[in-house]
């Protein structure tokens, strides 16, 4: 039956992947080994590439539960638009359960990548096959670890019916948590971060989108910055080793001889991710990042934006705040630092889309106001309602960082790439790091450094709440403010529309398929 091995694992993808206890029937008993040796490798980790992709460009699934989960977006319901029975505002309002969809397909589509990986490596790889491997595997156990505290894992050569083993960090568990860590350092181990290429920026996006020695490095820091975290949870005792903080330092360092370094153009680097100094590896989705500008922007916007805009994702007047610049206007030349972006009045603006908004001469013989639907001036407001539904058209500023690029005056599309891992994050987790190792000092030249080539007043001092901040306006939507306010020990704070959560919400419930059919994997408590 080995022939037949190749289809089995494909159709069984699904339930596999969400690593359950599969029931097998009589003429499957056939099977009690698999067989890889003839797989193409080469062919499968262009497909995990691809994957990849397609399940991080959109708004949906793991980057709704790393993002929308934060205090930096919100998906209002806007009459019957966005309402999809509640899944956008339990995220937000941290009232998901254990059937929330996007939680159920992120658990799918993590598991797969750590039971794909584990295909290959029994597959004969090169060293270099086998080290993109296991830069995947790390990752995705990376991830799972931080979305729900424990790791299913399941070798791909045993019976299809063969329960996987699960690791977990929840009180009692510390040897199989300690065996995990110590699989995801293997993975990220010199040994094979060096069998990686050595990629410096603007290479192309080919080549940005596959493993190398920068984003493995890169990825090495940030499980280290996290490792107190995914270790026992944001808890009273959680704190970093000093070890720990040393190897984000000297990783941070080591990705910067690779070449990269600090982009003065911010938003430049999004229009054209493959050529940004900054731009450390990136991810590729069948539409690009149109999804990233579609599900902001106002329908209306559609003289730029082929198809139009979707209307939904929106910032607090909280978030807004935290950047420099007056409160009742974001036109250009206003005083904000760059990152708070601005909004012209002949076209789409950047960053943060706050007040009137406009169209352009593409479309007409001059610029001109852009309106609702129903014929009153788009105005994105800070102000929102007292619920988050029965919001209105133009509720909410807007977050936009990846540029509809229109062609021959025609609505144009976004750039084909996302950055996924970008070197000013780099940069904050050195600098974070130098901070909890208590060279605050130097930490403070960084952040400052920073802030000097985004056009924002230097600091006088710094503290865990300035980095956290930094990092938000830094960084917004670009994957990783639930982590980062997880580590700082903000996530549970009420916010806009959210109460004070609790402590439960720190990890996502176990989909309820997953549970039910597999007795080694226990629910998370609270779900």
């Amino acid at each position: 039956m080995k022939n037949f091995k190749n289809i089995l694992l494909t159709t069984l993808a699904v339930t596999a992947f969400s690593c359950t206890d599969l029931e097998v029937e009589e003429i499957d008993s056939e099977i009690v080994e698999q067989d890889f040796s003839n797989v193409n490798v080469g062919s499968r980790l262009s497909g995990m590439y691809n994957q990849f992709g397609e399940y991080l460009h959109s708004q949906e699934n793991t980057y709704a539960l790393m993002a929308l989960t934060g205090d930096a977006q919100l998906v209002p319901t806007r009459g019957t638009d966005w309402g999809d029975g509640g899944v956008w505002r339990q995220l937000h309002q941290h009232s998901w359960n254990s059937s929330h969809p996007q939680i159920l397909n992120s658990w799918n589509q993590l598991n797969e990548f750590t039971f794909a990986a584990n295909q290959i490596l029994l597959s004969n790889p090169s060293a270099k096959e086998e080290a993109e491997a296991r830069y995947f595997r790390a990752l995705a156990r990376f991830l799972i670890l931080d979305f729900w505290g424990k790791v299913p894992d399941r070798d791909p050569s045993e019976p299809v019916d063969a329960t996987p083993i699960v690791y977990k960090r929840d009180e009692g568990a510390e040897h199989t948590v300690a065996e995990l860590i110590g699989l995801i350092e293997e993975d990220l181990s010199d040994s094979y971060i060096n069998s990686l290429p050595s990629t410096g920026p603007g290479a192309g996006a080919d080549v940005l989108r596959r493993a190398s020695k920068a984003s493995a490095l890169h990825l090495r820091a940030k499980f280290y910055l996290n490792k107190h975290i995914l270790l026992n949870g944001a808890t009273a005792n959680s704190s970093p080793e000093a070890a720990d903080m040393q190897q984000v330092i000297e990783d941070v360092d080591a990705i910067t001889a690779e070449g990269f370094s600090l982009q003065e153009d911010f938003f430049g680097m999004f229009e054209t991710p493959e050529a940004s100094s900054e731009s450390i590896y990136l991810i590729t989705g069948s539409n690009g990042a149109n999804p990233r500008i579609a599900n902001t922007l106002h329908y209306n916007h559609s003289f730029i934006l082929s198809g139009g805009g979707w209307n939904g994702f929106a910032t607090t007047s909280e978030f807004y705040s935290l950047f420099e610049g007056p409160e009742d206007t974001n036109a250009p030349e206003s005083g904000q630092e760059i990152r708070r972006g601005y909004v012209p009045d002949n076209g789409l603006g950047r960053g943060m889309l706050y007040g009137q908004q406009y169209g352009t001469a593409l479309d007409k013989d001059s610029a001109y106001a852009l309106e609702t639907r129903g014929g009153e001036p788009l105005f994105f407001t800070r102000e929102m309602p007292e619920e988050l539904t029965g919001h209105g058209e133009a509720t909410g500023i807007r977050l936009i960082k990846y540029p509809p690029i229109p062609e021959g005056g025609e609505p144009g599309v976004g750039p084909s790439n996302q950055i996924f891992f970008r070197y000013a994050d780099a940069w904050l987790m050195k600098a974070e790091a130098l901070h909890r190792s208590g060279n605050t000092g130097q930490a403070l030249i960084m952040i400052n450094e920073l802030r000097d080539l985004r056009g924002a007043t230097p600091l006088a001092g710094l503290t865990d709440d300035d980095i956290i901040d930094e990092r938000g306006r830094e960084l917004y939507i670009e994957f990783w403010r639930r982590q980062d306010l997880i580590r700082f020990g903000k996530f549970l704070d009420p916010w806009l529309y959210k109460p004070q959560s609790d402590e439960t919400r720190l990890l996502f419930p176990i989909p309820i398929t997953a549970v039910s059919t597999n007795p080694d994997l226990d629910q998370n408590p609270g779900y």
